[in-house]
């Protein structure tokens, strides 16, 4: 009897068990049993030949037309030529060499062929694929009985392993399998009408027809849904056990001095998020909360309004940007936003006050000496920093020490790797940190974890008062060349007749460095461990701007300055340049010194200049859809209407072109987190990996499974509040150890 844990190479001959391992890492039973149908063919019902991509791996079901040999025309031998059909399109099959083929592939026989397909002149078609006829006596009585009364199962598949050799392989398992212990327990498939595990790995891989199927995948999307709820529920409980000091409001403190000189009122989602957080401060368990809300939408002041109520009982805030632009931005404008508060001991600054340090890697020793001196000792309440607030350099003067970090603040938090905001939260002394971290557009891997509920979620609808929506328009500068032009000078007039200011965005910097370094996605050299797949250049799909490079910040400026933009204040921007350097160009734009700044995307978030009405995005197809609406997030931040236009050469109909049609399309940032989903996928939920990666989720998806998520958590909090340990469920228990390596383990221990 075969075991859902017993490995493959016990079960078949070592040479099987190879090549399942070598080529899908299929190594035990389970792992063999839980690689799922793609799609299911009939019988009579042939393969759209239609759908068919160059460069696939694919199993089609068709019907054999013709059957030939002939001698090559170059080389010595012969090659036979099989044309196979549904019906309205033709794949052609090549053999080389094997001229018994023709005996043995005849037309109007009905077989399952696999290979990669390829494209020579105007046919398509697969070059020696393996093949299995279906009712020929050479596929045996068994099988062809199988494929002509059931559902055809069509694998992820190989070259060297077909589907139908996987499909051979499941069955030998299936025959055999012995499961003594569900791991969902009875009462949890009682109440919601679900089948035996048995009975349903059965069901999907040899259904009986679509209704078997569909239920059988009911279950099966059950499973992964609570085995994943159950360890976020353990977790949440672990969490919850923590110790953590309650941070409490003090009457009087900075925090209502700081309410009292806001020059505006906050809107009622930023109150009642405030509220929440405050009271989550409060307890002596760590605070765990995704603040996620639109571009706008006031994030900061609620994290501003967090760090000072820690601050007033006596801790520290620390708020962790993922550039130095951005940090050297929160420096500015929260100090800005406190005011006489963010000076204590210094003049001008009020009684009862704190000090803001700031702390980047570019920063000289002597600076950083003094900065890091106040964070040790208390002085600075609130320490604003990059990668550099993580690792400590070799001398103990420079290392970064906290006196007393009472709350983390991680913003556009996906930019950040688990491990980095793990490192963050290991400096305080004694107990657990609050953490609060906040997003604009969630990337995939946030909403899974979101959905499944491993964080506390705050959302912000509402944009403050007086904001003015951002148009947005995709421009073909390929189709229709006059665009770009007519894109310069509705620029200038934006400039000359609006009085605004205006980004050039560039995916690449240009000059002479290497190409591997003329992006702009991470600044500082510690970020190359981001999980960030949100952000950098997206896949080019079937962009027409791959034929040529990417524009570039320097050739870009230049063109620019000598030609539709001349007479314009124009400065550039972009990752190569010193930190001083790029803060002096922020400066110069943000007092109104620069019409027009070209950059690469180190403007993508945070940089806040009210004045800046308009954007151009060059190469737009490349840009991913959630750095999209963050790079358009930086206009129309005043009282002025915003404007961004999507330059690009991609065709009309593609992916990218799609793509960009749907931002220009809605402003909601969840919208366009939903439709990056869509897209991406989720990733792997349990990892650091993204999508394109091996999925812990290979049935349930967020979109479509809301409903069963929700109904899965329930059922799982329930199941851990009764039972932690899991002490009565040993076959759930058993299903979350092969699902959690130890990498994964660790990886939810920090998250």
């Amino acid at each position: 009897m075969a075991r859902l844990d017993e490995r493959l190479d016990r079960v078949f001959d070592p040479r099987t068990a190879k090549v399942l391992a070598g080529a899908l890492d299929l190594r035990t039973v389970g792992d063999l049993l839980h690689h799922y149908p793609r799609r299911y063919e009939k019988h009579g019902e042939l393969t759209d030949m239609a759908s068919l991509r160059d460069g696939e791996q694919v199993t089609v079901l068709a019907k054999i037309a013709s059957c030939t040999t002939r001698r090559m025309q170059r080389k010595r031998g012969w090659v036979t030529e099989v044309r196979v059909t549904d019906g309205h399109g033709v794949l052609t099959l090549l053999f080389f060499q094997q001229r018994y083929l023709e005996a043995k592939l005849r037309p109007g026989q009905h077989g399952l062929f696999a290979g990669e397909v390829s494209t020579y002149g105007s046919r398509r078609q697969l070059v020696h694929p393996d093949y299995e006829l279906i009712g020929a006596a050479e596929a045996g009585a068994e099988l062809a009985a199988e494929y002509v009364d059931n559902l055809i199962p069509v694998y992820p598949a190989s070259a060297k392993l077909p589907s139908w050799k996987i499909a051979k392989a499941i069955r030998t398992v299936l025959d055999t399998l012995d499961i003594a212990d569900d791991p969902l327990p009875a009462e949890v498939r009682q109440r919601h009408g679900l089948s035996g595990l048995v009975e349903a790995l059965h069901a999907i891989h040899r259904p009986v027809d679509e209704t078997d199927m569909r239920r059988a995948r009911h279950r099966l999307k059950w499973d992964e849904a609570f085995v994943l709820q159950t360890v976020l529920a353990q977790r949440r409980r672990a969490q919850d056990a923590l110790p953590a000091t309650p941070r409490i409001p003090r009457g009087g403190g900075l925090l209502e001095a700081f309410d009292a000189r806001l020059p505006f009122t906050l809107t009622a989602g930023q109150r009642e998020a405030g509220a929440d957080i405050t009271t989550a401060l409060c307890r002596d368990h760590p605070m765990h909360r995704l603040l996620q809300g639109e571009v706008g939408s006031g994030k900061t002041v609620i994290a501003v309004r967090a760090m000072l109520q820690v601050v007033d009982d006596g801790g520290q805030a620390a708020l962790l940007a993922p550039t130095e632009v951005l940090a050297q931005q929160h420096y500015r404008s929260i100090v800005e936003l406190l005011g006489p508060l963010a000076h204590a001991g210094q003049l001008g600054g009020a009684e009862q006050a704190t000090r803001v340090a700031l702390v980047t890697g570019s920063q000289g020793a002597r600076v950083r000496k003094e900065t890091l001196r106040d964070v040790r000792f208390g002085d600075a309440g609130i320490v604003i920093g990059t990668h550099a607030l993580l690792y400590d350099r070799a001398k103990d003067d420079e290392r970064v020490e906290f006196f007393d970090l009472g709350l983390v603040v991680v913003d556009e938090q996906h930019r950040f790797g688990v491990e980095q905001r793990d490192a963050l939260r290991g400096k305080a002394r004694d107990s657990r940190p609050h953490l609060l971290v906040m997003t604009a557009t969630p990337i995939p891997r946030t909403v899974a974890m979101t959905v499944f509920g491993d964080l506390d979620i705050l959302t912000l609808t509402e944009l403050p008062a007086g904001r003015v929506p951002i148009q947005t328009h995709v421009v073909p500068a390929a189709e229709k060349p006059h665009y770009l032009a007519r894109t310069w000078a509705r620029l200038r007039e934006e400039v000359e007749k609006s009085g605004g200011q205006a980004y050039v965005v560039c995916p690449r910097i240009g000059g002479d460095a290497s190409e591997s370094n003329n992006s702009d996605t991470t600044e500082d050299p510690a970020e190359s461990s981001s999980t960030d797949a949100g952000s950098g250049l997206a896949e080019l799909d079937d962009s027409a701007a791959a034929a040529r490079p990417p524009h570039a910040v320097l050739d870009t400026a230049a063109e620019l300055s000598s030609g539709p933009l001349a007479g314009l204040r124009l400065r550039i921007m972009h990752g190569r340049m010193a930190a001083d350097e790029k803060d002096a160009v922020m400066r110069e734009f943000a007092d109104g010194s620069v019409d027009v700044l070209v950059a690469t995307t180190v403007v993508e978030v945070g940089v806040d200049v009210p004045n800046a009405t308009a954007m151009v995005i060059m190469d737009a197809d490349r840009f991913g859809v959630s750095q999209l609406h963050q790079l358009r997030g930086r206009v129309g931040r005043g009282a002025k209407p915003g404007l961004c236009l999507l330059v690009t050469d991609a065709p009309e109909g593609g992916k990218a072109r799609e793509r960009l049609d749907l931002v220009a399309a809605t402003l909601d940032g969840f919208e366009l987190s939903r439709i990056d989903l869509e897209q991406r996928g989720e990733g792997n939920v349990l990892g650091a990996a993204q999508a394109g990666r091996k999925k812990s989720l290979r049935l349930l998806t967020l979109l479509n499974d809301g409903k069963l998520i929700v109904d899965a958590r329930q059922e799982a909090t329930a199941l851990v509040a009764a039972d932690p340990g899991l002490a009565s469920h040993p076959a759930l228990a058993a299903a979350i150890t092969a699902l959690l390596d130890e990498e994964q383990a660790e990886f939810l221990e920090k998250a």
